[in-house]
C-alpha cells in the first residue's frame, strides 16, 4: 500500500533564496524518513503556483515527517514568508500503472 501528499501552492514575491535554501534542506530531510518512497515537484513561473506529490509506504511515515522539528520550521516559514496559500491533501493509492512504448 502506498500514500500520497499532495501540497499545492503560490509563492510570494520574493528573492528566494531563503526559499531556495529550505527547499534543499527539506528535500535531503525528507529522504532520510523511513517509509519515504519518492516525490516531485513543478511550478508556474507566472502564477508562482506548484505542487510537489510525495510519496510513502504508510500513514505513520508521513506522521513521522511531518513532525520532525526542521520540517515544522519549514511550514511555519511558509505561512509566514513563502506562501501566498497552500493546501495539502493525503491520498490512498488504490491503483497505479503506467505506459511505456515498446523499443522499435
Amino acid at each position: 500500500m502506498s500514500y500520497v501528499v499532495i501540497f499545492r501552492s503560490t509563492r510570494n514575491l520574493d528573492d528566494g533564496q531563503l526559499y531556495s535554501e529550505w527547499s534543499r534542506k527539506m528535500e535531503d530531510l525528507v529522504k532520510t524518513v523511513d517509509g519515504y518512497e519518492n516525490h516531485f515537484s513543478f511550478r508556474d513561473s507566472i502564477t508562482r503556483e506548484g505542487v510537489t506529490v510525495s510519496y510513502f509506504t504508510s500513514l505513520d511515515a508521513i506522521s513521522r515527517w511531518k513532525s520532525l522539528t526542521e520540517h515544522q520550521r519549514a511550514q511555519q516559514l511558509g505561512r509566514e514568508s513563502f506562501y501566498e496559500q497552500y493546501s495539502v491533501q493525503v491520498c490512498e493509492v488504490l491503483r497505479d500503472y503506467d505506459y511505456k512504448p515498446s523499443e522499435s
